[in-house]
């Protein structure tokens, strides 16, 4: 398995990172957008194989469209297997992230990994104890899930606020990357609480971008900027009028 850099230590880390999911055709239109990178699921990816075919045809759609990580969700049922898995992808860019679910014959294949200097995203975070088990053994990124504690009439981002709390202290701690965000009200709680980044697919990006005082301000900023132009005050400034 090739070995690339791994940049782990959140001291180096510039502000709250935003990772888009979704179809690599969708996702095109944002990748000069501030975005981090792309991430996957196996159910996303078992959608766009159904549109584009093989898996690794479809991750390569994805390297394509971006010079950006692009994390890819593998899965197996041994260290060894999620290894040999991780291998195909690594080998496809160094670009490539691991992203592998909790379970604990992957604790061994983050050890494994890390090792190899390979980035790694663990997923299906739901409690604390899973955080720290993940991280210990050394896990890039830890990703608390958020909006499926709604159903169970939970708080979204509890796990998110403790894993700050829980990590706080530590060297060389993970980031901590808010996953299965649904909403742009999960998106603000996930940044409001400490997230070092979070993962939403490109639909909601767009929603999040959207205010009404946005508008309304927006709207009379080119308002004022329109009469300048009118009353002859742009010259020599380029403008476009409207359709």
């Amino acid at each position: 398995m090739p070995t690339v850099s791994v940049n782990k230590h959140h001291q180096v880390l510039s502000g709250p990172s935003i990772w888009l999911a979704g179809d690599p055709e969708d996702l095109k239109q944002w990748m000069l957008s501030g975005i981090a990178g792309i991430v996957t699921n196996t159910v996303v990816l078992s959608e766009m194989t159904k549109k584009y075919g093989q898996i690794t045809e479809v991750v390569k759609r994805y390297l394509d469209i971006t010079n950006k990580k692009v994390a890819v969700e593998i899965d197996g049922h041994s260290t060894q297997e999620l290894l040999d898995v991780g291998e195909v992808f690594t080998k496809l860019s160094n670009r490539i992230i691991l992203k592998i679910p909790m379970t604990t014959y992957a604790l061994d294949a983050f050890s494994e990994l890390e090792k190899r200097g390979v980035e790694t995203f663990c997923t299906t975070i739901f409690t604390l104890p899973q955080a720290a088990a993940v991280a210990r053994a050394g896990v890039t990124h830890v990703l608390p899930f958020c909006d499926p504690f709604l159903a169970v009439n939970g708080d979204p981002t509890k796990l998110i606020r403790e894993c700050c709390a829980m990590f706080e202290n530590w060297e060389n701690r993970p980031y901590i990357t808010a996953a299965l965000i649904r909403s742009v009200d999960t998106a603000y709680r996930a940044l409001r609480d400490g997230a070092d980044g979070i993962i939403i697919f490109w639909s909601v990006f767009q929603d999040m971008m959207v205010s009404s005082l946005t508008d309304e301000w927006n709207s009379l900023f080119l308002e004022n900027w329109d009469q300048m132009y009118e009353a002859g005050l742009l010259e020599g400034i380029p403008y476009k009028q409207k359709n």
